[in-house]
């Protein structure tokens, strides 16, 4: 029997050359496979339609060493992210899935940034709330000041959050990067937020479509 041929979009494609711990702890929570490590080297793609995910984990799985951290399939959409202390193997695994497709990794659909806002000092009510929402995550503690972002593309979100990380001392309460859109929120103080938000923005911002050309927002 002759598979069917469907093209593959490559929606998402971002390498994270060291995981941050809270980032790290996130993703395990969710994780079937592998758990990834702080400091791990992490490829997160996204692409269309969500089955292609299986034929792709299988070429990146034989190319290098990585390991599986996530697949996600969904009817639109598939997730597959993968991790490895070796930047190399990583990197290896993410060029076979491209050469696969015959595309380059500035091929992948451009990041929107669809909401971007920092909120000072939240109340009670609202911490407690999102709270409740998030089971996955760090708390947020009433007077805190919250950074929030969605994205389409939905991966995109988790390389935003690895910058923010690394940025500033803030609290990750969310990042969820499945589905149609990937939101983020983050916690601490307002002058940590804001700076969390300046970095996730442009790490963003640093990802082009076209080699050497910078997005617009």
């Amino acid at each position: 029997m002759n598979p069917i041929v469907t093209p593959i979009e490559l929606r998402t494609y971002v390498f994270m050359d060291s995981l941050q711990p809270q980032l790290a702890s996130y993703m395990g929570t969710a994780s079937m496979g592998f758990l990834p490590i702080p400091g791990d080297s992490c490829l997160w793609i996204e692409v269309a339609p969500g089955m292609a995910v299986h034929r792709l984990s299988d070429i990146a799985l034989k190319a290098s060493n990585v390991r599986l951290t996530l697949q996600i399939v969904e009817r639109a959409y598939g997730s597959m992210v993968f991790n490895h202390r070796d930047q190399s193997d990583v990197l290896e695994a993410g060029n076979k899935v491209l050469q696969h497709l015959n595309t380059h990794e500035y091929d992948r659909q451009k990041c929107v940034i669809m909401w971007d806002e920092v909120i000072p000092s939240i109340t009670a009510d609202h911490a407690t709330l999102i709270n409740r929402d998030n089971r996955k995550g760090s708390m947020i503690m009433p007077g805190q000041s919250i950074f929030i972002m969605e994205t389409e593309p939905a991966g995109y979100i988790v390389y935003a959050a690895n910058e923010a990380e690394k940025a500033a001392n803030i609290t990750l309460v969310e990042a969820r990067a499945v589905g149609a859109y990937g939101r983020l929120i983050m916690a601490g103080k307002e002058a940590d937020v804001h700076e969390a938000a300046r970095a996730a923005t442009d790490a963003l911002k640093r990802l082009t479509c076209n080699k050497g050309q910078a997005e617009d927002f």
